[in-house]
């Protein structure tokens, strides 16, 4: 596989114009690809969106096939497709190894996670996601959790907003956009998005499109627990995963990357630190199958601009 997805025709067949309307696949071919489907095998996609990916793993799927397919949206059940062989089960992947034994299934041949946040959650105005609306804060993807982003800016201390807007928006000048935060909100309560722009609006650096899309990534990132998540997914692999089996991740910033990076890596989450005599690191328990993440293409950026900053790496368990 190499690292710039190819722009020929691909064997996986495109997803209807119903889960594109909800989510265009990111990297749909190459994803399917790298988790080398056996038949008979069972798989699980841990973000179902639109359904595109899982409808391509279906096609590669014989009878005796599985998958499992996980979205914590409940909206993304609309688009499971009428197939005895997959299984909905409406949790956030961080459950994946509970649910599954639920189900009595304690290995499987493959995992797929899409990272990025579906065209149908930026798209509808009341979630919250997107800075092109105005609408109350709210960013949940599981409607059932009771964490707005409107509550975190409401209930966060001035050093928490600080440290999460430069951890997980690199925000440039998160230190004084905590303090403006933490100034207007004492005068009005900031409730919605056009609120919120208008309260901060003093502390704004370069381009405002740009910078609030870095803030909003931010508190989604908080409001869902996001890399906690991906954390608690990927420590259950090594465990869950058939020796020959692989993993399949899209990311679409740098520190869901760097997590996915060093877990393969490493086989854990810790930075391996080399033997003082030998100079020697612990073997990990997976083969790297993409020595550098893969990237879409050009036809693929043209038609899918979201695209663009979505990398996949992909590994075998030895």
């Amino acid at each position: 596989m190499s690292k710039q997805a190819s722009n020929e025709r691909s064997t996986v067949q495109q997803p209807d114009n119903s889960s594109i309307d909800y989510h265009v696949p990111v990297l749909l071919s190459e994803a399917v690809e790298g988790l080398n489907i056996q038949p008979d095998g069972i798989y699980v996609d841990c973000t179902f969106g639109g359904g595109g990916h899982s409808r391509a793993i279906l096609q590669q799927l014989g009878a005796d096939g599985k998958l499992f397919v996980f979205d914590q949206d409940a909206a993304a059940k609309k688009n499971l497709p009428d197939d005895e062989r997959i299984f909905f089960i409406p949790q956030n992947f961080r459950f994946v190894q509970r649910f599954l034994r639920l189900q009595k299934i304690t290995q499987v041949d493959g995992i797929l996670a899409d990272l990025g946040v579906s065209s149908h959650q930026f798209d509808e105005a009341e979630r919250g996601f997107s800075t092109r609306f105005d609408a109350a804060l709210d960013m949940r993807m599981d409607q059932r959790e009771s964490i707005t982003a409107a509550t975190v800016l409401a209930g966060f201390t001035e050093q928490q907003l600080h440290k999460m807007l430069e951890q997980y928006g690199e925000v440039t000048n998160s230190k004084t956009l905590a303090k403006t935060i933490v100034q207007q909100r004492a005068l009005a309560p900031i409730r919605t998005i056009n609120e919120f722009k208008l309260a901060v609006k003093a502390a704004v650096k370069g381009n405002p499109q740009k910078y609030f899309a870095q803030v909003f990534q931010a508190l989604r990132i908080q409001v869902n627990d996001e890399l906690g998540a991906l954390k608690d997914l990927l420590q259950q692999t090594t465990a869950l995963v058939k020796p020959g089996g692989r993993i399949a991740i899209i990311t679409f910033h740098s520190l869901e990357d760097r997590l996915v990076k060093t877990f393969f890596r490493n086989g854990n989450l810790s930075e391996a630190e080399a033997d003082e005599v030998y100079g020697t690191r612990p073997a990990s328990p997976f083969l790297i199958i993409t020595k550098k993440p893969i990237v879409p293409g050009d036809n693929e950026l043209k038609q899918n601009p979201r695209s663009r900053s979505a990398k996949l790496r992909v590994a075998e368990m030895k």
